[in-house]
């Protein structure tokens, strides 16, 4: 079993409240839990963005499929990632939305500009990007 470390921290009481609340909602057992996955969360944001290693990840948007060349354009942009696209899942939201999901994998600063370059586009509603490492470096 890993060895665990104790440490105190000061916490203002309404902070700790709102703290409270949302280990509630998030069905959290108990505090240390929930900071341990915070803190985790943390060190992977920091690792891909700023390390030149491989990450997986998420590109989902949304858009308007009736935006004059757009659904063109989109596909070009993903031609000119297609090392570092999986798969795509295409879904018809409703008769005038779809919702594009696009698993990816490759260097973070290639991934954010690819979502950077859909998002761009007219006719994107909302695009979310989540990325995370390959956890190599990543303490359990």
């Amino acid at each position: 079993m890993e060895k665990l470390a104790r440490f105190g921290i000061s916490i203002p009481e309404e902070l700790l409240k709102a703290f409270d609340e949302y280990i509630e909602r998030k069905h959290y057992a108990n505090r240390s839990e929930a900071i341990r996955d915070l803190i985790r969360q943390k060190l992977v944001e920091e690792e891909w963005r700023e390390s030149k290693e491989e990450v997986v990840g998420v590109i989902t948007y949304l858009y308007d499929h009736h935006k004059r060349e757009l659904t063109d354009k989109l596909i070009e942009i993903q031609h000119d990632y297609y090392d570092k696209i999986i798969t795509t899942q295409h879904i018809h939201v409703d008769h005038d939305r779809c919702l594009e999901a696009i698993l990816v994998r490759g260097k973070a600063n290639e991934i954010k500009d690819l979502a950077d370059k859909i998002q761009a586009q007219k006719g994107v509603l909302h695009l979310n990007l989540a990325l995370t490492t390959l956890g190599k470096s990543l303490p359990s």
